[in-house]
């Protein structure tokens, strides 16, 4: 049930993307927030639903397999989007995006991560499927399993590496380049997934950890928004 889930949120988006290229082509500011706003809300959704498979037998070898395959489809199916404020954020500084359009993206990733949210937490409501039994009960769910100061440093770490990686990729063959980040992506999640989860993108954090976020402001938004925006200006400015 949870496969078919996610399948279906990436049909209906890539429907959403399709129609929106069609019909709106002549408005770029409308089309460039839809069609940032309906992949990000794909990433999240799944993720919010991949979140609630990781104690599935064998563990943890079904949460990665399905990590990457999903990552995998992610990177074939949302061209052309970046899905994460951070790396928004280098085009807006290196001047290829202006501020603008750059902010237009980040609140529109920042909307399909609510978005996102209150559709999946519908869904669970109706537990259709064994693992959404519960599942709204649980509250702030903390992927924090470590000081404040340990997880800042992980998400810092984690994003200088997957957003140098995104960087070193660009000229790999998109069809091999895909492969090269989802397989980062999972060794990245294996690697820190118990300690803060290994989100490495504030939109998506946001969405899978609202509650934390409400519950405990400034030690959430510190290592889930700051520390991945801190890698991403040291990746801009120190390579």
């Amino acid at each position: 049930s949870s496969l078919l889930l996610m399948s279906g949120v990436v049909v209906t988006v890539g429907l959403c993307r399709r129609l929106a290229r069609r019909r709106l082509r002549s408005r770029p500011l409308l089309f460039a927030f839809l069609v940032e706003m309906f992949s990000t809300f794909q990433i999240c959704a799944c993720t919010n639903e991949l979140s609630l498979l990781g104690n599935v037998e064998p563990k943890p070898h079904t949460a990665l397999t399905l990590t990457y395959g999903f990552t995998v489809l992610h990177g074939l199916t949302l061209t052309g989007s970046t899905c994460n404020p951070c790396g928004t954020l280098q085009p807006m500084c290196g001047g290829g995006t202006s501020l603008g359009m750059g902010g237009l993206k980040i609140a529109a990733q920042f909307v399909a991560a609510v978005l996102a949210r209150v559709f999946m937490h519908f869904i669970w409501s109706l537990e259709m499927a064994e693992p959404h039994i519960g599942a709204l009960s649980q509250g702030c769910s903390s992927p924090m399993q470590t000081t404040e100061m340990q997880a800042f440093c992980i998400e810092l770490l984690f994003s200088v590496v997957f957003q140098l990686a995104v960087l070193r990729a660009e000229n790999v063959n998109p069809k091999y380049r895909v492969h090269l980040i989802a397989l980062l992506i999972t060794m990245l999640v294996y690697a820190g997934g118990n300690l803060t989860g290994a989100v490495f993108n504030p939109a998506l954090a946001f969405s899978l950890h609202a509650d934390c976020f409400y519950d405990k402001f400034l030690s959430y938004s510190l290592v889930y928004w700051i520390a991945p925006s801190l890698g991403k200006f040291i990746i801009l400015y120190g390579f």
